[in-house]
């Protein structure tokens, strides 16, 4: 008999400058900057309020020999004021200034959609991250696989794995064990299942890499929290995680609150719940284990469910046996109370407890009980945990990236003009993005996308498709719902 419980993944230690993550550390978390690399002062204060907030790891862009360069600087800057902060610079397109930015910060992280391990590159930049201890991560992102590894096994959770584990190998081979791995995507069930699947694959051959965890493009607000919560809980239930980022479109140090939440929720998660019937859960295969194709909330009938409601302080796990325990295959409502004050914890906790059990196919319905709110707020709250579980789309979803020093426009403030004209929509997504890195690739399941172009221009996307390239910015708000009308997804508030 199998036994559902919490019991992190064993993994090697990993040293970022004076942060180690892995070999039973604390799960460690992290933000990134949105300031221009180039702007010294607006970076290295930006990376002292997020220390000051308690994200001891913090994350720039450097997408160009000037901006890897002036990293030497934004350190010296963050040491000169006493911060010991770890710091990383993360690679888009251009594998050389990962080498010149190696001189200088505590980590690199690399897309290994932009590297080939045949020609020598990686290899160098391994020998260069071991001569001053540099860690590095191993970052694969959903919408920017490699094209040979696209072309083998398409968008897939399967090919993030393929293209992770042949850079892993590279650095098994060069005996570099300082690697951290991520497996990012905003859509949620690809998240969850391209991780799961990379754990499978690194136990395969005996690796034990620390693992990083995130959900991209999640948003602001309390969706944004609950979609983090969602894809980072369901890891953190499985013991998957040693450092995490909640990216939101938001100041980077609004990020870390919500981290700390839910590394507290998890420390420490009792009790071993037996589970009869382990066959009948796959966690890295999706499907329902009932024919109800719209899971409810609890205000909607739901006379035939089956409530199971936890009641110890491990409601995943006590839930999931529960569930998979039962003798007949009758739709479940998952019931949960908590007793928090404020609508924003409730909703990170209840997302990061419930929503696995919605995106792996085990439950039909939710069921919060918060005393101090109202029946309306828990409503939406329930709607916006199943919508981020991809189980059933209640409002329009926006899949928006928190910025870095690559983003062209103002995005908090575009993102919140986009969301006052458009939030009204059913059943749409809409990918807000700071520039052409994360768009359109990141926002492969966008059905429209305002993407960055330069510097006060916008390209629009249907889909992947351009549909208006490099119009003025003033403009292309109004195009984005003409763009909309004109494709019959418009309806009147």
């Amino acid at each position: 008999m199998n036994l559902s419980k919490y019991m992190r993944r064993p993994s090697c230690e990993v040293r970022i400058g004076r942060v180690t993550i892995g070999g039973g550390h604390p799960v460690a978390v992290q933000s990134m900057i949105n300031t221009d690399t180039n702007d010294t002062e607006a970076s290295a204060a930006q990376i002292e309020r997020i220390d000051c907030a308690g994200g001891k790891i913090v994350r720039l862009t450097a997408q160009g020999r000037r901006e890897g360069e002036n990293l030497a600087n934004i350190v010296r800057r963050v040491r000169e004021d006493g911060f010991s902060t770890a710091i990383v610079a993360d690679i888009h397109f251009l594998p050389e200034v990962a080498a010149v930015a190696a001189q200088y910060v505590d980590k690199v992280r690399i897309n290994p959609g932009n590297y080939r391990t045949e020609h020598g590159e990686f290899e160098a930049l391994i020998a260069r991250c071991r001569e001053r201890g540099v860690a590095l991560r191993i970052g694969v992102n959903h919408g920017s696989l490699a094209k040979r590894v696209f072309d083998a096994w398409g968008d897939t959770p399967q090919g993030m794995v393929v293209s992770a584990m042949e850079f892993l190998r590279a650095c098994r081979a060069q005996d570099f064990d300082q690697v951290v791995v991520s497996m990012k995507s905003s859509n949620t069930r690809v998240m969850v299942a391209a991780y799961r699947l990379l754990v499978e694959a690194m136990d395969a051959e005996d690796m034990h890499y620390p693992i990083h965890l995130g959900v991209t493009e999640a948003g602001n607000g309390i969706e944004g929290r609950i979609k983090s919560a969602v894809g980072i809980g369901a890891l953190l239930a499985d013991g998957i995680g040693d450092t995490i980022r909640v990216s939101l479109t938001e100041a980077p140090e609004n990020e870390i609150p919500v981290a700390e939440l839910l590394v507290k929720h998890f420390a420490d998660r009792p009790g071993e719940f037996p589970v009869r019937h382990p066959e009948r859960y796959s966690p890295t295969e999706y499907r329902r284990r009932t024919d109800v194709q719209v899971p409810l909330v609890h205000s909607e009938p739901h006379d035939g469910f089956r409530v199971i409601e936890a009641v110890s302080g491990n409601p995943t796990a006590e839930l999931r046996a529960a569930i998979l325990n039962l003798d007949t295959p009758e739709p479940v409502m998952v019931k949960r109370r908590y007793e928090e004050a404020s609508l924003e914890t409730l909703a990170v906790k209840a997302a990061a407890d419930l929503g696995v059990l919605l995106l792996d196919g085990l439950a039909d319905g939710i069921w919060l009980e918060a005393p101090g709110f109202t029946q309306e707020q828990i409503r939406d709250v329930e709607l916006m945990i199943l919508q981020a579980a991809r189980v059933r789309f209640s409002q329009t979803e926006y899949i928006a990236c928190p910025s870095c020093g690559r983003t062209l426009y103002d995005i908090e403030k575009t993102l919140a003009d986009i969301k006052a004209r458009t939030s009204h929509l059913k059943n749409l997504r809409i990918g807000v993005m700071g520039c052409i890195v994360n768009g359109p690739g990141e926002m492969a399941d966008a059905d429209y996308g305002y993407v960055g172009a330069a510097p006060g221009r916008i390209t629009l996307y249907k889909g992947r498709t351009v549909v208006e390239r490099n119009i003025p910015q003033e403009e292309a708000l109004d195009r984005l719902v003409g763009l909309i009308r004109a494709n019959g997804d418009w309806v009147e508030p």
